[in-house]
Formats: C-alpha cells, sequence, structure tokens
C-alpha cells in the first residue's frame, strides 16, 4: 500500500490512497477489488456486482467471487444463476440435469417432467356427412378431448383428440333453404281458411235453425186451435142411467 492514505476520500471510501483507490469503505458499503490491467483498485458500492456475493463482518463489508461456473450467488455454495453452458439445480450449476429431469433452455434451469393431460371424450356429434344430416343413409359421426396440460420436451406426448366412425341413418330428404318456412305459412293459412269455413257453416246452421223455429212459432200463431172430439161414452152415460 502506497504510504500516502489519504482521509478525504470521494466515491463511498472511508480511506484511500492514489495507488491503490480505496481502502476502506463508508459503514453499509461493500468492498471490492477491481482488476484494471495488473493492477488492482479498491472501490466501496452499495451492492456487489455479477459473480460476487457479499459477507458482512464488524470490521468491514466485502464482496467475495461466486465459483467459476456461477453467474450470480446468495453465498459461494448457492448459486442464484449459471453461466452459459450450465443448468441450475438446488443452488448448484450442472452440465447435464440428473435422471428423472430435464434441461429447460429457456431458462436453464432443471425442471419436472411435464407428461400430457386431456380430458375425457365428448358425446358423439350427429350423423353427418358433406356438412349435412339429410340427404344420405351413410355418413360419419366425430368426437373430440380437450388438452389439460401440454407435455414438456420429454414428457408423453398427447393422444390424438379427434375420433371419427362411420355411421348410418335414415336417409330423408333435405328441405330447400326456405321451404320449410312456406310449409309452416301454407299450413297456417290453410288452417286459418279451415277455421273460417267451419266458422261460417257453423253461423249458416245457426241462423237456418233459428228461422225454423221462428217459422213454426209463426204458423202455432195464425193456424185456429182443433177444438177436441166429445167423449161418446161420457155423452152416453146419463141417457142409459135414466132408462
Amino acid at each position: 500500500v502506497h504510504p500516502n492514505v489519504s482521509q478525504g476520500c470521494q466515491g463511498g471510501c472511508a480511506t484511500c490512497s492514489d495507488y491503490n483507490g480505496c481502502l476502506s469503505c463508508k459503514p453499509r458499503l461493500f468492498f471490492v477489488l477491481e482488476r484494471i490491467g495488473m493492477k488492482q483498485i479498491g472501490v466501496c458500492l452499495s451492492s456487489c456486482p455479477s459473480g460476487y456475493y457479499g459477507t458482512r463482518y464488524p470490521d468491514i463489508n466485502k464482496c467475495a467471487k461466486c465459483k467459476a461456473d456461477c453467474d450470480t450467488c446468495f453465498t459461494r455454495n448457492f448459486c442464484t444463476k449459471c453461466k452459459s453452458g450450465f443448468y441450475l439445480y438446488s443452488g448448484k450449476c450442472l452440465e447435464k440435469c440428473p435422471d428423472g429431469l430435464e434441461a429447460n433452455n429457456h431458462t436453464m434451469e432443471c425442471t419436472s417432467i411435464v407428461h400430457c393431460e386431456t380430458s375425457e371424450w365428448s358425446p358423439w356429434s350427429p350423423c353427418m356427412k358433406k356438412g349435412k344430416t339429410c340427404g344420405f343413409k351413410r355418413g360419419n359421426e366425430v368426437r373430440v378431448k380437450e388438452i389439460i396440460q401440454h407435455p414438456s420436451a420429454r414428457g408423453n406426448p398427447c393422444p390424438a383428440t379427434t375420433e371419427s366412425r362411420k355411421c348410418i341413418v335414415q336417409r330423408k330428404r333435405c328441405q330447400k333453404e326456405g321451404k320449410g318456412k312456406k310449409n309452416k305459412e301454407e299450413k297456417r293459412k290453410k288452417s286459418n281458411k279451415d277455421e273460417s269455413k267451419e266458422t261460417r257453416q257453423e253461423g249458416k246452421g245457426r241462423a237456418a235453425r233459428r228461422q225454423n223455429r221462428e217459422q213454426r212459432e209463426s204458423n202455432n200463431k195464425t193456424q185456429p186451435k182443433k177444438r177436441k172430439a166429445p167423449n161418446k161414452e161420457q155423452d152416453l152415460a146419463p141417457a142409459d142411467t135414466a132408462q
């Protein structure tokens, strides 16, 4: 260390020298040596740079280097991010993941193998042919299932999610577009017409019955009442008695 030690330092240094830079740091700052060519310069930082981890002591806070395969670490034996070509697993950097795990090239970590998961089959669809459900005898019906969990790189792949099979239906003719509505309209008009006809017929029947009744009443009023014929036995009874 250069003998010329200064107390009026800048950049967070408590003591420094012109040759070595910071010799000690102010409270809560970390001391770390930075290499510049063949020379090392002491600096004081609020947090340790990449590849270092911080340790606090009563007299000084220092930044120590992580392992060679570790990019950032919490302690020397616990890495939080590995350098290129290594996979992180339980705080360690590995070239190859253990059995039962797979390498995730996106996160550069060893992760559990995930297998495909699917739902149950749906009910079979209506029997169809060329998108129609009529005009044919033999067609196809389909059922599907949904993927609930996609597999990872080494996981079991998903099975087929669609199944099709032949089907037979009772052949029926297809109605032309708009023909069904037209038939319904015609049936409705015919029904209304029949109802009107029945209503008119009922009206005529009631009118005819009323006319007949009025005719009978009129005849009864104009026709003289018939006298009852005398009872011969009653008329002869007094005479016979007198004899």
